[in-house]
Protein backbone atom coordinates (compact mmCIF):
# COMPACT_ATOMS: atom_id res chain seq x y z
CA UNK A 1 0.00 0.00 0.00
CA UNK A 2 2.39 2.48 -1.42
CA UNK A 3 1.86 6.30 -0.51
CA UNK A 4 -1.20 5.11 2.47
CA UNK A 5 -1.15 6.30 5.75
CA UNK A 6 -1.93 3.62 8.17
CA UNK A 7 -3.40 4.33 11.23
CA UNK A 8 -1.83 2.48 14.58
CA UNK A 9 -3.09 2.45 17.84
CA UNK A 10 -0.81 4.80 20.17
CA UNK A 11 1.99 2.04 21.98
CA UNK A 12 2.93 2.38 25.72
CA UNK A 13 6.47 1.28 26.63
CA UNK A 14 6.22 0.44 30.44
CA UNK A 15 9.06 -0.67 32.26
CA UNK A 16 9.36 -1.68 35.77
CA UNK A 17 13.20 -1.79 36.29
CA UNK A 18 13.68 -3.74 39.70
CA UNK A 19 17.02 -5.16 41.76
CA UNK A 20 16.22 -8.88 40.63
CA UNK A 21 14.90 -8.33 37.38
CA UNK A 22 13.77 -6.02 34.51
CA UNK A 23 9.92 -5.92 32.84
CA UNK A 24 8.60 -4.52 29.95
CA UNK A 25 5.16 -4.65 28.67
CA UNK A 26 3.83 -3.04 25.00
CA UNK A 27 0.67 -2.20 25.63
CA UNK A 28 -1.92 -0.61 23.33
CA UNK A 29 -4.11 2.95 23.98
CA UNK A 30 -6.61 0.10 24.17
CA UNK A 31 -5.56 -2.26 26.78
CA UNK A 32 -3.99 -4.70 24.79
CA UNK A 33 -0.66 -6.36 25.72
CA UNK A 34 1.09 -6.71 22.64
CA UNK A 35 3.89 -8.88 23.74
CA UNK A 36 5.89 -8.99 27.00
CA UNK A 37 10.33 -9.27 27.68
CA UNK A 38 12.57 -9.97 30.99
CA UNK A 39 16.02 -9.15 31.41
CA UNK A 40 18.39 -9.03 34.77
CA UNK A 41 18.36 -6.52 37.33
CA UNK A 42 18.27 -3.07 37.03
CA UNK A 43 20.44 -1.23 38.96
CA UNK A 44 21.94 2.38 37.71
CA UNK A 45 23.62 3.37 40.81
CA UNK A 46 26.30 -0.03 41.23
CA UNK A 47 26.60 -0.63 37.12
CA UNK A 48 25.77 3.26 36.20
CA UNK A 49 23.07 4.70 34.02
CA UNK A 50 24.02 3.36 30.40
CA UNK A 51 24.56 -0.24 32.03
CA UNK A 52 21.22 -0.16 33.26
CA UNK A 53 19.50 1.13 29.66
CA UNK A 54 21.24 -1.69 28.22
CA UNK A 55 19.45 -4.13 30.31
CA UNK A 56 16.11 -2.48 29.47
CA UNK A 57 16.81 -2.64 25.26
CA UNK A 58 17.68 -6.21 25.78
CA UNK A 59 13.88 -6.34 27.41
CA UNK A 60 12.42 -4.45 24.63
CA UNK A 61 14.01 -6.43 22.24
CA UNK A 62 12.57 -9.75 23.64
CA UNK A 63 9.27 -8.47 23.49
CA UNK A 64 9.64 -6.58 19.52
CA UNK A 65 10.39 -10.21 19.01
CA UNK A 66 7.57 -11.50 20.28
CA UNK A 67 4.99 -9.24 18.78
CA UNK A 68 2.66 -10.72 16.44
CA UNK A 69 3.28 -9.78 13.06
CA UNK A 70 -0.38 -8.62 12.29
CA UNK A 71 -0.60 -6.44 15.49
CA UNK A 72 0.10 -2.99 14.38
CA UNK A 73 0.94 -2.91 10.59
CA UNK A 74 1.54 0.90 10.95
CA UNK A 75 5.17 0.18 13.11
CA UNK A 76 8.37 -1.14 12.27
CA UNK A 77 9.97 -3.33 15.01
CA UNK A 78 13.18 -1.10 15.73
CA UNK A 79 14.56 1.49 18.09
CA UNK A 80 14.12 3.96 16.86
CA UNK A 81 13.28 7.57 17.72
CA UNK A 82 9.29 7.86 18.21
CA UNK A 83 9.07 4.33 18.07
CA UNK A 84 6.91 4.53 21.51
CA UNK A 85 3.54 6.98 22.03
CA UNK A 86 4.66 7.22 25.33
CA UNK A 87 7.67 5.68 27.90
CA UNK A 88 6.69 5.09 31.06
CA UNK A 89 9.41 3.62 33.44
CA UNK A 90 9.36 2.89 36.96
CA UNK A 91 12.77 2.07 38.11
CA UNK A 92 15.01 0.87 41.24
CA UNK A 93 17.79 3.33 42.06
CA UNK A 94 15.78 6.48 40.91
CA UNK A 95 15.27 7.28 44.21
CA UNK A 96 15.65 10.96 43.45
CA UNK A 97 14.70 13.51 41.58
CA UNK A 98 17.87 13.85 40.02
CA UNK A 99 18.48 10.28 39.44
CA UNK A 100 15.05 10.40 37.50
CA UNK A 101 16.07 12.95 35.31
CA UNK A 102 19.40 11.42 35.26
CA UNK A 103 17.69 7.93 33.64
CA UNK A 104 14.76 10.25 31.38
CA UNK A 105 17.56 11.74 29.27
CA UNK A 106 19.46 8.33 28.54
CA UNK A 107 16.08 6.84 27.43
CA UNK A 108 15.35 10.40 25.49
CA UNK A 109 19.04 10.08 23.82
CA UNK A 110 18.67 6.32 22.71
CA UNK A 111 15.38 7.76 20.83
CA UNK A 112 13.05 5.23 22.75
CA UNK A 113 10.26 8.30 21.60
CA UNK A 114 9.41 11.71 22.52
CA UNK A 115 7.62 11.57 25.50
CA UNK A 116 8.88 10.00 28.21
CA UNK A 117 8.30 9.61 32.29
CA UNK A 118 10.63 8.49 34.82
CA UNK A 119 10.01 7.60 38.48
CA UNK A 120 10.96 5.08 41.28
CA UNK A 121 9.28 1.75 40.85
CA UNK A 122 7.42 2.37 44.00
CA UNK A 123 5.08 4.61 42.19
CA UNK A 124 4.25 1.77 40.03
CA UNK A 125 3.44 -0.59 43.09
CA UNK A 126 1.15 1.77 44.21
CA UNK A 127 -0.70 2.23 41.09
CA UNK A 128 -0.64 -1.69 40.89
CA UNK A 129 -2.17 -2.11 44.06
CA UNK A 130 -4.46 0.55 44.40
CA UNK A 131 -8.25 1.24 42.90
CA UNK A 132 -6.88 4.69 41.37
CA UNK A 133 -3.90 7.15 40.86
CA UNK A 134 -3.87 8.05 44.64
CA UNK A 135 -2.72 6.68 48.09
CA UNK A 136 0.01 5.03 49.71
CA UNK A 137 2.24 2.38 48.99
CA UNK A 138 5.18 0.64 51.25
CA UNK A 139 7.46 -1.80 49.47
CA UNK A 140 9.31 -4.31 51.62
CA UNK A 141 11.56 -6.59 49.15
CA UNK A 142 15.12 -6.40 48.78
CA UNK A 143 15.21 -3.34 50.62
CA UNK A 144 12.49 -0.96 51.48
CA UNK A 145 10.70 2.34 50.81
CA UNK A 146 7.43 4.00 50.91
CA UNK A 147 5.73 6.80 48.88
CA UNK A 148 1.86 8.69 48.91
CA UNK A 149 -0.17 10.94 46.70
CA UNK A 150 -2.44 12.72 47.83
CA UNK A 151 -6.31 13.04 45.59
CA UNK A 152 -4.97 16.15 44.52
CA UNK A 153 -1.44 14.96 43.17
CA UNK A 154 0.84 16.02 45.80
CA UNK A 155 3.56 13.85 46.14
CA UNK A 156 5.84 12.66 49.65
CA UNK A 157 8.67 10.32 49.48
CA UNK A 158 11.85 9.07 51.04
CA UNK A 159 15.52 9.29 49.71
CA UNK A 160 15.62 5.64 49.94
CA UNK A 161 19.29 5.15 50.36
CA UNK A 162 19.60 2.47 53.22
CA UNK A 163 20.91 3.28 56.43
CA UNK A 164 22.49 6.28 55.20
CA UNK A 165 18.91 7.83 55.62
CA UNK A 166 17.66 6.30 57.98
CA UNK A 167 16.21 3.18 56.27
CA UNK A 168 16.22 -0.84 57.83
CA UNK A 169 14.46 -3.57 56.59
CA UNK A 170 13.70 -5.58 53.97
CA UNK A 171 15.04 -9.26 52.99
CA UNK A 172 18.89 -7.80 52.84
CA UNK A 173 18.30 -5.69 56.21
CA UNK A 174 16.61 -8.51 58.03
CA UNK A 175 19.37 -11.17 56.91
CA UNK A 176 22.52 -8.66 57.84
CA UNK A 177 20.60 -8.32 61.52
CA UNK A 178 20.05 -11.92 62.03
CA UNK A 179 23.53 -12.26 61.03
CA UNK A 180 24.73 -9.85 63.46
CA UNK A 181 22.77 -11.79 66.29
CA UNK A 182 23.83 -14.88 65.25
CA UNK A 183 28.01 -14.29 65.50
CA UNK A 184 27.27 -12.91 68.97
CA UNK A 185 25.49 -15.85 69.68
CA UNK A 186 28.40 -18.02 68.42
CA UNK A 187 31.08 -15.84 70.39
CA UNK A 188 29.12 -15.16 73.68
CA UNK A 189 28.60 -11.39 73.26
CA UNK A 190 24.61 -12.18 73.16
CA UNK A 191 21.86 -14.33 74.13
CA UNK A 192 21.79 -17.89 72.42
CA UNK A 193 19.39 -17.79 69.38
CA UNK A 194 18.50 -20.71 65.93
CA UNK A 195 19.25 -17.87 63.47
CA UNK A 196 22.97 -19.32 64.18
CA UNK A 197 22.02 -22.83 62.94
CA UNK A 198 20.07 -21.00 60.56
CA UNK A 199 23.30 -19.30 59.19
CA UNK A 200 25.51 -22.14 59.31
CA UNK A 201 22.62 -24.66 57.44
CA UNK A 202 21.81 -22.54 55.09
CA UNK A 203 25.54 -21.97 54.31
CA UNK A 204 26.51 -24.98 54.63
CA UNK A 205 29.47 -23.43 56.64
CA UNK A 206 30.53 -24.95 60.01
CA UNK A 207 30.38 -21.97 62.41
CA UNK A 208 29.07 -18.61 62.18
CA UNK A 209 32.57 -16.93 61.94
CA UNK A 210 33.47 -18.80 58.60
CA UNK A 211 30.48 -17.70 56.55
CA UNK A 212 31.54 -13.90 58.14
CA UNK A 213 34.81 -14.26 56.76
CA UNK A 214 33.39 -16.15 53.39
CA UNK A 215 31.59 -12.54 52.62
CA UNK A 216 34.37 -10.64 53.92
CA UNK A 217 36.73 -12.07 51.51
CA UNK A 218 34.62 -12.08 48.65
CA UNK A 219 33.88 -16.18 48.56
CA UNK A 220 30.10 -15.37 48.90
CA UNK A 221 28.64 -12.20 47.23
CA UNK A 222 27.02 -10.00 50.66
CA UNK A 223 23.73 -9.68 48.60
CA UNK A 224 22.98 -13.20 49.11
CA UNK A 225 22.72 -12.90 52.50
CA UNK A 226 19.25 -12.10 51.63
CA UNK A 227 18.30 -15.57 51.22
CA UNK A 228 18.36 -15.88 54.77
CA UNK A 229 15.12 -13.68 55.01
CA UNK A 230 12.74 -16.62 54.67
CA UNK A 231 14.22 -18.42 57.41
CA UNK A 232 14.27 -16.04 60.19
CA UNK A 233 10.45 -15.48 59.87
CA UNK A 234 10.41 -19.51 60.37
CA UNK A 235 12.90 -19.34 63.06
CA UNK A 236 10.47 -16.57 64.60
CA UNK A 237 7.28 -18.58 64.15
CA UNK A 238 9.04 -21.04 65.84
CA UNK A 239 9.23 -19.03 68.58
CA UNK A 240 12.62 -17.82 68.81
CA UNK A 241 13.02 -14.36 70.83
CA UNK A 242 15.57 -12.78 68.99
CA UNK A 243 13.73 -13.81 65.02
CA UNK A 244 10.52 -12.78 66.60
CA UNK A 245 11.75 -8.82 67.81
CA UNK A 246 13.23 -8.98 64.01
CA UNK A 247 10.03 -9.64 62.65
CA UNK A 248 7.98 -7.31 65.04
CA UNK A 249 10.86 -4.43 64.38
CA UNK A 250 9.84 -4.92 60.21
CA UNK A 251 6.31 -4.56 61.49
CA UNK A 252 7.13 -1.27 62.79
CA UNK A 253 9.22 0.32 59.96
CA UNK A 254 6.39 -0.38 57.66
CA UNK A 255 3.91 0.81 59.55
CA UNK A 256 5.69 3.65 60.35
CA UNK A 257 6.78 4.57 56.77
CA UNK A 258 3.00 4.59 55.71
CA UNK A 259 1.81 6.74 58.91
CA UNK A 260 4.49 9.10 57.99
CA UNK A 261 3.12 9.74 54.24
CA UNK A 262 -0.40 9.69 55.52
CA UNK A 263 0.60 12.49 58.07
CA UNK A 264 2.30 14.27 55.73
CA UNK A 265 -0.31 13.93 53.26
CA UNK A 266 -2.92 15.02 55.86
CA UNK A 267 -4.90 11.51 55.54
CA UNK A 268 -4.77 10.19 58.63
CA UNK A 269 -8.20 10.64 59.74
CA UNK A 270 -9.39 9.70 55.44
CA UNK A 271 -9.94 6.54 54.29
CA UNK A 272 -7.17 5.70 52.00
CA UNK A 273 -5.70 2.90 50.55
CA UNK A 274 -1.92 1.35 51.62
CA UNK A 275 -0.84 -0.88 49.08
CA UNK A 276 2.03 -3.04 50.65
CA UNK A 277 4.19 -4.82 47.95
CA UNK A 278 7.75 -6.37 47.69
CA UNK A 279 8.35 -10.15 48.01
CA UNK A 280 8.38 -10.09 52.15
CA UNK A 281 4.98 -8.34 51.89
CA UNK A 282 3.63 -10.40 49.47
CA UNK A 283 4.82 -14.11 51.12
CA UNK A 284 2.20 -12.56 53.52
CA UNK A 285 3.44 -14.22 56.42
CA UNK A 286 1.64 -15.04 59.56
CA UNK A 287 2.96 -13.12 62.03
CA UNK A 288 3.93 -9.84 59.90
CA UNK A 289 0.82 -9.72 58.68
CA UNK A 290 -1.05 -9.92 62.37
CA UNK A 291 1.99 -8.02 63.71
CA UNK A 292 0.68 -5.24 60.59
CA UNK A 293 -3.08 -5.41 61.34
CA UNK A 294 -2.54 -4.72 65.10
CA UNK A 295 -0.36 -1.94 64.38
CA UNK A 296 -2.42 -0.60 61.88
CA UNK A 297 -5.16 -0.27 63.83
CA UNK A 298 -3.67 1.56 66.48
CA UNK A 299 -1.55 4.44 64.24
CA UNK A 300 -3.79 4.61 61.14
CA UNK A 301 -7.25 3.01 61.45
CA UNK A 302 -8.63 4.78 58.69
CA UNK A 303 -5.90 3.01 56.15
CA UNK A 304 -7.39 0.22 54.05
CA UNK A 305 -4.53 -2.04 53.54
CA UNK A 306 -4.07 -3.98 50.25
CA UNK A 307 -1.51 -7.04 49.25
CA UNK A 308 -0.39 -5.75 45.87
CA UNK A 309 -1.87 -8.73 43.60
CA UNK A 310 -0.45 -8.25 40.53
CA UNK A 311 2.85 -7.43 39.71
CA UNK A 312 4.28 -3.83 39.09
CA UNK A 313 4.70 -3.64 35.21
CA UNK A 314 0.93 -3.12 35.72
CA UNK A 315 0.90 -0.10 37.87
CA UNK A 316 3.24 1.24 35.32
CA UNK A 317 1.53 0.46 32.16
CA UNK A 318 -1.77 1.48 33.87
CA UNK A 319 0.13 5.21 34.92
CA UNK A 320 1.38 4.72 31.02
CA UNK A 321 -2.38 4.26 29.41
CA UNK A 322 -3.80 7.47 32.13
CA UNK A 323 -1.05 9.80 30.27
CA UNK A 324 -2.47 9.06 26.85
CA UNK A 325 -6.00 9.68 28.13
CA UNK A 326 -7.03 5.90 27.79
CA UNK A 327 -10.73 4.93 28.70
CA UNK A 328 -11.28 2.60 31.80
CA UNK A 329 -12.40 -0.16 29.60
CA UNK A 330 -8.35 -0.04 28.46
CA UNK A 331 -7.29 -0.38 32.38
CA UNK A 332 -9.45 -2.80 33.08
CA UNK A 333 -8.73 -5.04 29.94
CA UNK A 334 -5.09 -4.30 30.83
CA UNK A 335 -5.48 -5.45 34.84
CA UNK A 336 -7.67 -8.61 33.32
CA UNK A 337 -4.90 -10.05 31.24
CA UNK A 338 -2.47 -10.16 34.49
CA UNK A 339 -4.78 -11.47 36.54
CA UNK A 340 -5.57 -14.42 34.22
CA UNK A 341 -2.12 -15.52 34.71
Amino acid sequence: MDGELVEHRRLVLAVDGGNSKTDVALVTEDGEVLATGRAGPFAPQSDGVAAALDVVEEAVRQALARVPPDADPGRDRSIVPGRFDHVAAYLAGADLPVEEEALALEFARRGFGPDISVRNDTFAVLRAGASGPWGVAVVCGAGINAVGVSPTGEVTRFPALGRLSGDWGGGQGIAEEALWHAARAEDGRGPATALAELCTRHFAVRTVEELILEVHFGHLDESRLHELAPGVFATAAAGDPIARSLVERQAEEITVLAEVCLRRLDLLETPTEVVLGGGILQARDPLLTALLDASFAARAPRAKILVADVPPIVGAALNGLEHLGATDPAKTRLRARYERT
